[in-house]
């Protein structure tokens, strides 16, 4: 069955299987495939999927709206403030941003459960990055466009939806749009939202990725440093002997690089990378300074852990080894800062909103890809609370890259799924039916 089959079907408020393979693999004893069916029968979805399509060109002109608006990690209050004048256009009952900078939406339900649904407000790319949107034909062209700016407007296009519909819901649901997701943003928006003292949510839904099929339930942990060797300096000949920082830097690297390629080559998938490295003024100079940046992932946090003590343990090594060689001057010193913490763990198999994640994309004729990745369900799914990132849909490429590219190729599918997704885990309130 085409999509655009499958787009009339859900317009008209059928419910449907995108052929005898989609239906085999999703059967109506299944009690979540029985749920989704009854969801796309129901009266009041049928009317929110019709105006996803009929609010299609809105959402392509705010994508370009926040698109060219920078948001990199720590500096994302104007894209923010945007974000927020969108979702209380869109109806939500508030709007307000907390201290750390998250964007949060409520949709008042009927009971006291609590869902979220969040994407991120952040991009990799510095604020001075030209964010300018260029069209080629049907493809948009700038920095961040998709990862993850797509998925902000999959939350507003829900949101749209169920207002227009007037579809209720037993939950409450939050429209979160986080800060500080990637890089040394290090999950701190998301982290704020499940400290001690935050907000009650119950089930945690992040768009993010293109893949309508994949979901990611099994949250990839990480650890990162910045190492920092300091030292004297002096001239390369009149302060010969002094302690150097970068030679230190460089048998840090080679000891742990040695003990992590032991560690890793068994168990549980673990990875190692020393990315970045700086330091020193000129060739003919001791350096007093030299650093280096370094990502340690396992989807095991105990292993994560283990190579974690590899590496702390490398660099003190190091520097005893380096300072047996000073001739003058003071020894040199080490600074260990951990610019990085993503903890890993796993959405439990049978968790109500993986398998309504996954009846869903069976609805859609697809095959589920259950993955790993790091995304803001990281901490959610660490602290026991279920939690899936699920696809922001289109055609997109280069993420990351300057030329990131993202084409509206049947985009409002990913909203359709997102928005029977959250609604299956919400709940409807009352008895709307067909």
């Amino acid at each position: 069955m085409s999509r655009a089959i499958v787009a009339a079907a859900l317009a008209c408020g059928f419910a449907f299987a995108a052929g005898a393979h989609a239906q085999n693999r999703c059967e109506p004893s299944n009690r979540y495939c029985a749920e989704i069916a009854r969801l796309v029968d129901d009266a009041a979805i049928g009317a929110a999927i019709v105006h996803i399509d009929e609010i299609d060109e809105q959402g392509m002109r705010d994508l370009i709206t926040l698109t060219e608006i920078p948001a990199p990690p720590f500096g994302e209050q104007e894209r923010g403030e945007a974000f927020a004048a969108m979702l209380r256009d869109a109806g939500a009952d508030s709007v307000w941003t907390d201290e750390e900078g998250n964007v949060i939406a409520l949709r008042r339900g009927t009971g006291e459960r609590v869902v979220a649904m969040a994407g991120h407000l952040d991009t990799v790319f510095p604020k001075e990055t030209d964010v300018t949107v260029q069209q080629r034909g049907d493809t948009l062209y700038a920095p961040g466009i998709g990862d993850d700016t797509r998925g902000l407007i999959v939350l507003l296009q829900v949101l749209r939806a169920l207002e227009a519909a007037d579809v209720a819901t037993e939950a409450n649901v939050l429209f979160i749009g986080t800060v500080g997701e990637e890089g040394l943003g290090d999950l701190r928006g998301v982290k704020h939202l499940f400290r001690e003292g935050g907000p009650r949510i119950d089930s945690f839904i992040a768009v993010d990725g293109g893949s309508e099929s994949s979901i990611t339930a099994q949250a990839l942990g990480s650890r990162r440093y910045r190492v920092t060797f300091e030292g004297p300096g002096g001239h390369s000949w009149g302060a010969f002997g002094t302690g150097n920082p970068v030679h230190a830097l460089g048998r840090a690297i080679r000891i742990f690089d040695e003990a992590a390629d032991a560690f890793t080559s068994s168990g549980p998938r673990t990875s190692y990378n020393v990315g970045r490295i700086g330091g020193g003024t000129s060739v003919n100079s001791v350096p007093f300074e030299a650093w280096f940046e370094v990502d340690m992932r396992s989807e095991s946090q105990q292993s994560l852990g283990r190579i974690d003590s590899i590496f702390l343990a490398s660099v003190q090594q190091a520097l005893q080894e380096q300072n047996a060689l000073v001739r003058e001057n003071d020894p040199l010193t080490v600074d260990v800062q951990l610019v990085g913490d993503r903890p890993s763990g796993e959405t439990a198999e049978d968790a109500p909103l993986l398998q309504r994640a996954i009846a869903v994309t069976h609805y859609f004729g697809d095959e589920p890809r259950i993955g790993r990745s790091s995304t803001d369900s990281n901490v959610p799914i660490a602290a026991g609370i279920p939690a899936v990132t699920i696809g922001r849909g289109g055609a997109g490429g280069n993420s990351h890259a300057p030329d990131e590219w993202w084409m509206n190729d049947d985009g409002a599918e990913a909203i359709r799924r997102a928005l029977l997704i959250l609604v299956a885990e919400a709940g409807l309130a009352g008895n709307q039916t067909t």
